[in-house]
């Protein structure tokens, strides 16, 4: 099988890859187990050291790693420009906080001592997406490498150039040449990489179906797994909201990376009470995003990374418009090469059609009317995902006891659109899988919680 970067905004083939053989995935496992013998032993000074460099190489060549993203997935350039830096962020947090956060926890006891201590576990294999495809890998290898753990990362199929790059950000801060290696296999030699005695967890990030057979496999192998999802987010614009930010909190949550993030707002649950006023707003708000080539500084809407997602999304608006769901704005595939989409704002949204049950991987928003908050809240919850969602309100206290006690998500934001912070923990419910990243919850995802009993 060949490994092929494709430009999605010009179809051109970019670079064909060999697939790894057996033998050479094993080999890789075990080298990385070795690193990780000799990486466990270092010092979280060492490891800081290291990291930091890993960060400044990220901030240094930003522009670079921006244009091989938009060439090989379509994001716009100064979104990927955005991304490299924030997994810098997320490579500096975790150099000034792993220490502190790994640390021997003392618990009082009748032993003359007894305490918990954080250790590494060896290899963990990281199955990564395609839509972010820096940061969903450094939002796991942070931690992951400053706690004393090796890595192997099987990235999606369509950017190997940028796994390829992460690998040698690495190398090049200073970390062990085989510490975070990069396996270039298809998603059906997976589960044999879980099998391997050697790799002793697994993270992914991607599709419900995905999660399962990763779960599923290591569950079998007795191996931990934590698991980021899809997502159908709720946007709640609750009869109190300011009308002018809750479009533009929607707007930017629905179109951030071209609606193809776990995290995007998908679903505008609004109160009838103002959802004439709403509307129009948010359909200029969306209609305002610029689509273009992604190596323009001035576009803001790329192209979807692959022609068979965006003729998917299509066929799901299709059958909604089919089921009555009316179209306010896009809903038409453009002319020309590229897989592009535009904007679209579905209206009249109901249960049973795909823009209400599916999760929508692009820029299209699905506008759900309900008759009040409580209403409102039933309406997020029915949906199998569980991962963000947002509360649009001016009562900052009705929205923060909403956001805390009612919305069946990972995280909710209130007048503001859902995104990961390397300071909070990410992760969702329900079948948007399970477990952290991020935060002191994400280092801790990946180590052995042990116990020290000193009778005397």
């Amino acid at each position: 099988m060949a490994i092929e970067s494709i430009n999605p905004a010009t179809g051109e083939r970019l670079k064909t890859h060999r697939e790894m053989p057996r033998a050479a995935v094993d080999d890789i496992v075990v080298k990385t187990h070795e690193a990780y013998l000799a990486w466990r032993r270092t010092s979280f000074g060492e490891r800081a050291q290291r990291m930091r460099k890993a960060a400044q190489i990220l901030r240094a060549n930003a522009e670079e790693y921006a244009r091989l993203m938009a060439t090989e997935m379509g994001k716009p350039v100064r979104d990927g420009v955005a991304e490299a830096q924030k997994c810098a962020l997320g490579c500096e947090f975790y150099p000034d906080n792993a220490a502190k956060l790994l640390a021997r926890e003392p618990v009082q006891t009748e032993a003359r001592a007894s305490f918990v201590t954080f250790n590494p576990i060896g290899v963990v294999l990281a199955v990564m997406p395609w839509n972010f495809p820096f940061w969903q890998v450094f939002r796991f290898a942070a931690p992951a490498l400053m706690a004393g753990n090796g890595a192997v990362l099987k990235h999606a199929s369509n950017v190997p150039g940028c796994a390829l790059a992460i690998e040698q950000i690495f190398r090049e801060a200073g970390f062990p040449p085989d510490l975070f290696r990069t396996l270039m296999i298809g998603n059906g030699r997976v589960e044999s990489v879980i099998e391997h005695p050697l790799v002793r967890a697994a993270t992914l990030t991607g599709s419900s179906p995905a999660g399962r057979a990763v779960a599923r496999k290591a569950g079998e192998m007795l191996k931990k797994t934590v698991l980021e999802l899809g997502g159908s987010d709720p946007y709640l614009v609750l009869e109190d909201a300011d009308l002018e930010l809750a479009a533009t909190v929607c707007a930017k949550g629905r179109l951030v990376n071209a609606g193809q993030s776990c995290i995007a707002a998908k679903r505008f649950i609004v109160v009838d009470a103002v959802r004439s006023e709403f509307e129009p707003r948010f359909v200029q708000k969306m209609s305002a995003a610029r689509l273009g080539d992604p190596l323009s500084n001035e576009t803001e809407i790329g192209p979807l990374a692959r022609h068979d997602l965006r003729d998917a999304l299509h066929r799901q608006v299709e059958q909604s418009v089919q089921k009555g769901a009316r179209c306010l704005l896009g809903g038409k595939i453009p002319g020309g090469p590229g897989a592009f989409y535009p904007p679209t704002v579905l209206t009249d949204v109901r249960k049973g059609m795909p823009a209400y049950d599916e999760e929508l991987f692009g820029p299209v928003a699905a506008v759900i009317a309900v008759k009040d908050e409580a209403q409102a809240i039933a309406v997020a919850n029915d949906s199998v995902y569980g991962l963000g969602g947002a509360v649009i309100t001016r009562d900052v206290l009705r929205g923060e006891r909403i956001a805390a006690e009612q919305i069946e998500s990972g995280c909710v934001f209130v007048n503001d659109a859902v995104r990961s912070d390397p300071r909070l923990p990410f992760g969702g419910v329900k079948d948007s899988g399970y477990g952290r990243e991020l935060s002191g919850y994400g280092i801790k995802e990946f180590v052995n919680i042990k116990t020290v009993y000193v009778a005397s």
